[in-house]
């Protein structure tokens, strides 16, 4: 597991403004290697403020509201003369509303804030369409980039391009900040992070609800001196019905985790067992390919299964953050919203260990719900398992198919029903997403604030996240919610230490579920 601090603060940037420049090529100064007259450096000053819509061209020159005098020559954009930031390959120029903004050669369209350029939609084209707006009926579509979604005899564009191979589509639907579309047959797909890439799946508006009685839960760890017993003395208390913790096939975890699941199986706990298998020999050495990989995923995946199917185990988690992973993520600090965030000749021990761990499983006990686990939002990674390609985009390759989604979710990756892009671009409602895509329950694994966060704040993060569960959990097909940690053997994320409840973190958990159940 990645070391929270660390990780942490690998991505203490993600939360940072998103400014983006006009795509587009040109020289240091903007000038794109254009010779700019003296009249389109014109410096004067007009008294009053060109008409809001005014736009270049066809005008020749725009005054906003300080006086301040816009031009537009060779494509680039200039403020009394002088280049306006960082801009070229400017198609329009607008004043509109107080603000200028400007459209590029792509199509996309950019805001003036005083000293820089911000991406933004077409102000003339209103705001962000509202959640569940269709074509037909509306006239397009303005997605949380600003681009423009049109249907046309069938077929879809965005910003005037046709978006990848779609043809016969009869809806085209923006819900839970994602685009999809249902073709004249009635099937569904949703569009990609890659743009031109439509992948099938239901229709996401339909409302799920999962089984009832395991959505309050909490991680603990094998190595407790905490006895079976107080255990579930302990989550009672708290309201939990759920728990979950690690376990290899080391003989020694193995019993462990034996004695738990014997003991909760009695106290009617449900019992989530992770199969932490990681992607390396005991040497050290990242397994050398995809058969090597599988192999030591299905004899880890059936030792643990076949210990512990028969005290009511029923659910197995199969790796821990092996997206993560040094070796599979490219950039740390990527979101893992794309297939190419991740390492193209690694992907298949990582494919194979996965696949391995789930066939282990099975082997002995064919009736087990088998999950996969995934952080920050790496539906990129997700995706590519699901549909059996290489993060190079080449296809053709042994499918990962899971029986739950599993994720981690702390508050510095955002909020899951609404988390960024890299960190940084428009965010989309994830649980949504993967409902409509995999069709299969959704169990967020692991979830906190960071560990240097006050207990106060603590508390006051606890009451806000598990509302926003809570009020998502027949909709979203979200199962349970496993808050990380029971005990961490300080302040850092346990909720309890060697016994004694932290407050008012502890107060602020026991208190939710306790006005809150789980019907």
């Amino acid at each position: 597991m990645v070391k929270r601090r660390q990780f942490i603060g690998g991505l203490a940037a993600l939360s940072g403004s998103y400014l983006l420049s006009a795509c587009g090529g040109g020289s240091a100064d903007g000038s794109s290697g254009t010779a700019v007259s003296a009249a389109s450096k014109a410096t004067a000053h007009a008294s009053a403020a060109s008409a809001s819509g005014t736009s270049m061209p066809p005008a020749t020159s725009i005054t906003d509201s300080t006086g301040a005098v816009w031009t537009l020559s060779g494509g680039v954009l200039y403020q009394n003369g002088a280049v306006a930031g960082n801009n070229y390959n400017v198609t329009l120029a607008l004043w509109y509303n107080g603000s200028i903004y400007h459209e590029n050669t792509g199509g996309k369209f950019y805001q003036w804030n005083g000293s820089t350029w911000v991406s933004s939609i077409d102000p003339r084209l209103g705001s962000i369409s509202a959640d569940g707006t269709t074509l037909p009926s509306a006239p397009y579509i303005i997605d949380k980039s600003g681009a423009k979604w049109t249907l046309v005899n069938g077929v879809i564009y965005k910003n005037g391009t046709v978006v990848g191979t779609n043809f016969n589509v009869s809806l085209v639907l923006w819900y839970g900040g994602k685009v999809y579309h249902c073709n004249s047959s009635g099937h569904f797909y949703a569009n990609a992070e890659v743009a031109a890439q439509w992948l099938a799946c239901t229709d996401p508006r339909i409302a799920i609800a999962p089984t009832a009685g395991s959505f309050y839960g909490v991680n603990g760890h094998y190595d407790y001196t905490y006895t079976p017993a107080q255990l579930v003395t302990i989550l009672k208390a708290m309201g939990c019905t759920s728990y979950r913790v690690g376990c290899t096939s080391d003989p020694t975890q193995i019993n462990a985790v034996t004695k738990l699941a014997q003991t909760f199986q009695s106290a009617g706990i449900q019992l989530l067992v992770l199969v932490n298998q990681g992607l390396y020999d005991s040497s050290g050495k990242l397994f050398s390919g995809e058969s090597t990989a599988y192999s030591a995923g299905y004899s880890a995946g059936s030792a643990v299964a076949r210990a512990l199917m028969s005290y009511g185990v029923t659910i197995y988690e199969c790796g821990n953050e092996l997206t993560r992973d040094g070796a599979i993520i490219l950039d740390s600090t990527n979101a893992g919203t794309k297939a190419l965030d991740f390492n193209n000749a690694n992907w298949p021990v990582l494919r194979g260990v996965m696949r391995g761990m789930i066939d282990g499983v099975k082997s002995v006990q064919s009736s087990a719900k088998c999950g996969i686990n995934f952080c920050v939002n790496d539906v990129g990674a997700a995706d590519a398992l699901w549909e059996g390609t290489q993060p190079d985009g080449s296809s053709g390759y042994s499918t990962v198919r899971w029986d739950i989604t599993t994720w981690h979710n702390y508050e510095v990756y955002g909020n899951i029903f609404n988390i960024g892009t890299d960190g940084a671009g428009p965010g989309f409602d994830l649980p949504t997403y993967c409902k409509a895509r995999y069709g299969v329950p959704f169990i967020i694994t692991e979830w906190n604030t960071g560990p240097e966060q006050t207990e106060t704040y603590r508390a006051n993060y606890i009451t806000t996240q598990l509302g926003s569960f809570y009020q998502a959990r027949k909709t979203h097909n979200i199962q349970s919610v496993m808050y990380y940690v029971l005990d961490s053997g300080n302040d850092t994320f346990g909720i309890m230490m060697n016994g004694s409840p932290i407050n008012p973190s502890y107060s602020a958990f026991t208190s939710f579920t306790a006005g809150n159940l789980d019907n």
